[in-house]
């Protein structure tokens, strides 16, 4: 086994402005010219060398798994972190959570730019195979701390009973946005009624199975 250390992306407030740059600017470009964007590109636009781009990411499919994580993490800023976060505090867990899966929903139906990124996704992972290996790398939880964080404060609340925190996080998922993904990689969208009728079941759904069962 070789001894050579894995050398360390930067650190610091400066290197996370440069970080963050990089990131905003290769999510424009891979949206508006697609995964074949040059690094060269990528570094003009962020305004650095393209040797930081690569002291921070290592690689393009590293930049793009980057940019893929913080789009599928953004529906989860704002209102919808915020409503998750009061979970451990609700009374009444229902309300409180038909009211966080609400913001979630509205937020991902609303991010035109996470179906155009998983659309990219889709397109690029024969060519570039690499893409599916870096993004197995990553589960739900690394995905979505938010989510995995409130699920792991209810269980240890005993509101819920959750032996796998992993499959409840993407059973929540699949009752909540992925009818929203999929309905969207095929241009068509959910309307505003079957949506909520949506939320609401899979909400209850969602309770029934890991709420705690009577003696």
């Amino acid at each position: 086994m070789s001894t050579e250390s894995v050398k360390q992306p930067p650190s610091g407030p400066r290197a996370e402005l440069k970080r963050q740059a990089i990131v905003r600017a290769a999510r424009e470009l891979f949206l508006r010219e697609g995964f074949g964007v040059g690094m060269d590109a990528i570094a003009a636009e962020a305004g650095v060398s393209k040797v930081t781009v690569y002291n921070h990411f290592g690689s393009k499919e590293a930049l793009f798994t980057a940019v893929i994580t913080g789009a599928l993490d953004a529906p989860l800023a704002g209102d919808a972190s915020a409503a998750l976060e009061r979970l451990a505090e609700a009374e009444d867990l229902r309300a409180a959570l038909l009211d966080a899966a609400r913001r979630w929903v509205h937020s991902v139906r609303a991010d035109d730019d996470v179906a155009a990124l998983r659309n990219l996704v889709a397109a690029e992972v024969h060519r570039f195979p690499e893409l599916g290996r870096a993004w197995q790398h990553h589960g739900p939880e690394g995905h979505h701390p938010a989510v995995a964080d409130a699920l792991r404060t209810l269980a240890e609340q005993d509101r819920l009973v959750i032996p796998d925190l992993e499959t409840a996080i993407i059973q929540l998922y699949a009752l909540l946005v992925f009818p929203h993904m999929v309905f969207g990689s095929y241009g068509t969208h959910i309307d505003d009624d079957l949506t909520d009728r949506l939320i609401t079941s899979g909400v209850d759904m969602f309770l029934s199975h890991y709420g705690p069962q009577p003696a």
